[in-house]
């Protein structure tokens, strides 16, 4: 009988890191975003922050964008895998979002956004192209 024995980024075998580095990568705030007849949702996953203080969140150019900060609670040191410092996220708001109808609630670790969506205004105006006279030769 053999026995099996893992090599974690050895040069037995450099590519077994397991999924541990994939957080790494950069923090992510994940996102749902729906147009629900005449509404617009987007729902972030943030959990373990203080909505009132930890999350802000702008609107500017017809982008919105979400800060969060977590910040790092825990008195015993030993492993991790929470992500604490700042992160952000900006969202183009789609066609015809009434950003006056704007409004987030924040419940059990989900903040939802919702506002209103009116009639889109045709993006395509016709221009007008004026013929100059060329110089003579």
């Amino acid at each position: 009988m053999s026995t099996l024995t893992r090599f974690r980024g050895t040069m037995l075998n450099p590519f077994d890191f397991g999924l541990s580095w994939l957080p790494m990568v950069g923090p992510v705030i994940r996102l749902e975003e729906a147009v629900e007849e005449d509404r617009y949702v987007l729902r972030a996953e943030i959990p373990g922050v203080d909505p009132a203080k930890d999350v802000h969140l702008t609107l500017a150019e017809g982008e919105l964008r979400l800060q969060v900060e977590r910040k790092e609670e825990h008195a015993e040191k030993g492993r991790s895998e929470f992500h604490y410092g700042t992160f952000y996220r900006t969202m183009p708001l789609p066609a015809g979002v009434r950003a006056d109808t704007l409004s987030a609630t924040y419940t059990d670790g989900i903040l939802e956004i919702t506002a209103l969506v009116g009639e889109t205004e045709s993006g395509a105006k016709p221009i007008t192209i004026t013929v100059g006279k060329g110089k003579a030769k």
